[in-house]
């Protein structure tokens, strides 16, 4: 199934077509805050674990079982690399995990860090249609990602865990609500002081009462109270 993931083609083949791609963003480019923003929720020990997370695992095994429901997954950065651009349909879920899995372990062997987190957010789906972060600012700011904010960075981090749920375009409060988990999330692990963390949850009011009068045109219902 590894191979047939690969369609025949070399593993760097397949990254140097993602990589053509116009709006296909280079590491060095997009801002340290959003780079900081994506670890933090998405896999803050990724610069300690290789292609899987023993301890994430556990973690997530724990609370699954406790909770009697499915809480937590334990899915490491480059996994979800390998699943987002070697990715094929199959109705059993074992040998896709194994093909994950494997690909993932190409994956730490042949890139660094730096360019696993560049293949990841270039690649995410963020909802309405976009795929990789500099379509989505495009789309939902009006900007490039290299022109994101703090604001910004924390917003568009959160969005890839379930677009469908936190796209803008959805419901703000929601979007919002998961803007705060990384806000928090940043501050637990060492990315914002308490501080800066404080000011930057007090500028959502005011962020978020721009952002729908800005894009009206997104919302053809309603808009729920931004709370």
């Amino acid at each position: 199934m590894y191979n047939e993931a690969l369609d025949g083609r070399t593993l760097e083949e397949v990254i140097s077509e993602i990589k053509s791609n116009p709006n296909y963003i280079k590491y060095e480019d997009l801002p340290q805050n959003y780079i900081n923003a994506v670890i933090a929720v998405e896999d803050h020990r990724f610069r300690e674990h290789g292609a899987i997370d023993l301890v994430a695992i556990a973690r997530a095994i724990y609370i699954n079982v406790t909770n009697f429901e499915l809480l937590e997954g334990g899915s490491t950065i480059t996994q979800q690399v390998a699943k987002n651009i070697f990715y094929i349909e199959n109705s059993n879920p074992v040998p896709r995990k194994i093909a994950e899995i494997i690909t993932a372990f190409d994956l730490e062997k042949y890139y660094t860090k730096d360019e696993i987190i560049e293949l990841y957010v270039n690649t995410i789906y963020f909802g309405d249609g976009y795929y990789g972060i500099e379509e989505a600012c495009q789309g939902y700011l009006g900007k490039s990602a290299t022109e994101m904010n703090l604001q910004d960075c924390t917003m568009m981090a959160g969005i890839p865990n379930a677009p469908s749920v936190y796209a803008p375009t959805v419901n703000p409060d929601l979007t919002r609500s998961r803007q705060e988990k990384v806000i928090s999330d940043m501050k637990e692990y060492g990315y914002l002081s308490e501080e800066d963390s404080q000011n930057l949850l007090n500028s959502l009011d005011k962020y978020y009462e721009n952002f729908v009068t800005q894009n009206s045109h997104f919302f053809t219902q309603t808009l729920p109270t931004l709370n």
